[in-house]
């Protein structure tokens, strides 16, 4: 929605009832203030000038990486988004700056409340963006004579035309001591301006250092980490497996039968016998009742 109907009495500007009158393309609304304009309605004058945006915030702080589409990206969770730009200068170069306009004045107070409570952030540098009202200025008709009012103010400064004061005047002196004053203020505006941008060098400094420090300490911590594992790990597998110079008894006899298996028969009718001899020392009744039986 472009433009808008702002009837105004020719009388006094100051007491104007001013209502805003949608349209969908601005050749509409140009069409309109070009019809309207100037024209008499129940004995009033009407005055067609466009309206300004009603939901348009200015953005700051932004990286020279932020596009227009992605500024639209970071806003639109707020609500609908009408339009975004990244202000940019005569070379094409962005100026961190932005404009935001939403569909809705409440989506543009919500989006200014999170902003002011939190931090919003378009990328991974921690410099948050700033969101201000924008700034509402008419700079299409300006201020016609037609809807000066009238006052005695208005005659007494207009009794003379534009002209030079003439040095060695009251004008001239005067005019001279509001020149100096304005030199000033820029050049005070100037020294605030080199102040902030040597502060926001710092800080960046400061941060991308405190950046790689905290890199630095992640690092060390996960390396820690992984090491008490390895410990941990390492102290299970210990719990659960033998000494490395443990052998267990069962191995013996296995090795041993396994010597006499290799030895061939013999080396096992041996073995028998020896068992045998064994139980007649050992067991004199149990000899003898084996040795019954071999007869």
């Amino acid at each position: 929605m472009v433009g808008g109907a702002l009837p105004e009495d020719s009388q006094n500007t100051q007491k104007s009832n001013a209502s805003p009158y949608p349209y969908e393309t601005r050749t509409l609304a140009e069409i309109a203030k070009a019809e309207l304009d100037g024209t008499v309605i129940r004995n009033r004058t009407i005055y067609i000038r466009f309206a300004t945006h009603g939901a348009a915030l200015t953005v700051r702080n932004l990286s020279p990486v932020v596009s227009n589409e992605l500024l639209e990206q970071a806003f639109s969770q707020f609500g609908p988004v009408e339009r975004t730009v990244v202000v940019v200068d005569d070379h094409g170069r962005p100026t961190g700056k932005g404009i935001v306009e939403f569909a809705n004045k409440s989506d543009a107070r919500k989006a200014l409340d999170h902003c002011a409570d939190g931090a919003l952030l378009l990328t991974a540098s921690p410099c948050p963006v700033i969101l201000e009202p924008k700034e509402q200025f008419e700079d299409e008709d300006g201020l016609p004579e037609k809807l000066l009012q009238k006052s005695a103010q208005y005659y007494k400064e207009r009794e003379h035309p534009p002209h030079f004061a003439e040095p060695g005047t009251f004008e001239f002196e005067y005019s001279s001591r509001w020149k100096a004053l304005d030199n000033i203020e820029k050049q005070q505006k100037e020294q605030v301006d080199r102040n902030i941008i040597e502060a926001k060098e710092k800080l960046e400094a400061e941060m991308e250092a405190a950046k790689h420090e905290h890199q630095l300490m992640m690092m060390r911590q996960d390396r820690r980490r992984r090491e008490e594992e390895m410990i941990r790990h390492r102290e299970e597998g210990d719990v659960k497996c033998p000494p490395d110079g443990f052998k267990p008894n069962f191995t013996v006899g296995v090795n041993a039968g396994q010597k006499h298996k290799d030895r061939g028969p013999r080396c096992r009718q041996r073995v028998r016998g020896q068992k045998t001899q064994g139980l007649y020392k050992g067991d004199k009744s149990r000899g003898e009742q084996v040795k019954g039986m071999k007869q």
